[in-house]
Formats: C-alpha cells, sequence, structure tokens
C-alpha cells in the first residue's frame, strides 16, 4: 500500500519537468553598463594624460637626469650635462624665443626661481659648466634640476623684452 495516500496515478498525472532558460550574458546588468562606461572614461583620461606633450617631455627629461646621476660622478662633467639638460628642457617649455637669450645672472635667476638652487649653488653649477674647478655639490645640482624640471611651466618663462619681435 502506497504511504501516506499517494497513489501512482497521481504522480503520472502531474506535468512534466520545466527547467528554466540558463540566464543569459546579454544585455547586461545597468550596474554592468555604469562599471563599463567609468572604465572607458578612466581608459581615456589616462590615455589623454600619457600622451600630454607636457608631461611627456617631463618625463623624457626627468628619465636623461636620471642617467646624468648614473653615469658620471666627476663635478664637471655632472655639471655641462646639467645645464645642457636644463637649456634644452627649458626651450622645449617656455620657447626659444624667451630662453635661448637668457644668460648670466638671468639664465640664474630663472633656475634659482624653479630648481630649487640657491644662488651660491647656481653660480658653481654655472661655473663648473664652463670649465672652472667648481665646489663638489653634485647632489644638490641633480636635486635642484629635478625640481627646475617639475616646477618649470610656459607661464613662469620670463617675458620678452621690450621691443623684441614675437613670431
Amino acid at each position: 500500500a502506497p504511504a501516506c495516500g499517494m497513489n501512482a496515478a497521481w504522480l503520472a498525472q502531474l506535468a512534466p519537468d520545466r527547467v528554466p532558460p540558463a540566464v543569459g550574458w546579454w544585455p547586461p546588468a545597468p550596474g554592468w553598463w555604469a562599471l563599463l562606461l567609468i572604465g572607458a572614461l578612466l581608459a581615456a583620461t589616462l590615455c589623454m594624460e600619457w600622451r600630454n606633450p607636457r608631461r611627456r617631455r617631463q618625463r623624457t627629461a626627468l628619465r636623461e637626469l636620471a642617467r646624468i646621476r648614473a653615469d658620471s660622478t666627476d663635478p664637471i662633467a655632472t655639471a655641462q650635462a646639467l645645464q645642457d639638460l636644463l637649456r634644452r628642457y627649458a626651450i622645449a617649455v617656455c620657447g626659444r624665443e624667451r630662453i635661448a637669450r637668457l644668460s648670466g645672472a638671468a639664465w640664474l635667476a630663472l633656475l634659482c626661481e624653479h630648481g630649487g638652487l640657491d644662488n651660491d649653488a647656481g653660480q658653481s653649477l654655472l661655473r663648473a659648466a664652463y670649465g672652472s674647478h667648481p665646489q663638489n655639490q653634485r647632489e644638490q645640482w641633480l636635486l635642484a634640476s629635478a625640481q627646475f624640471i617639475r616646477r618649470l611651466k610656459p607661464a613662469h618663462a620670463p617675458a620678452a623684452a621690450p621691443g623684441a619681435r614675437s613670431t
């Protein structure tokens, strides 16, 4: 006798088992669309920042500064390489017409204002770059050069001399 009053005929009258269809991956839920949008915006922002010419120049100059730091312990060679790098970087950032004319005290003032060099270390760098026997302030020059590269922006360039033509 069937237990609990169950009859085999009743079971046969039940509808067959129906398995619901598998849940598809498409279309995604709204949260996934939001995450995709945020990811795309982040990727576009990073790409634009990476391709930013100012940042690219800065990264290149900092890589060259690291090479200078690693290559030479000679203070004269270091000073010459730093002077060349800083001059090229300033010309690239601020333009040839504004930077190329700077020399002596005007160039030193720009270096001191944006590079963290004090006047004595700046004088020492310039003397060493042009062949004089320097005080060995190599580490100070390197640190100040890195600060100069990070801080210099086109707005920091000295104004054109009165009567000078702009191209």
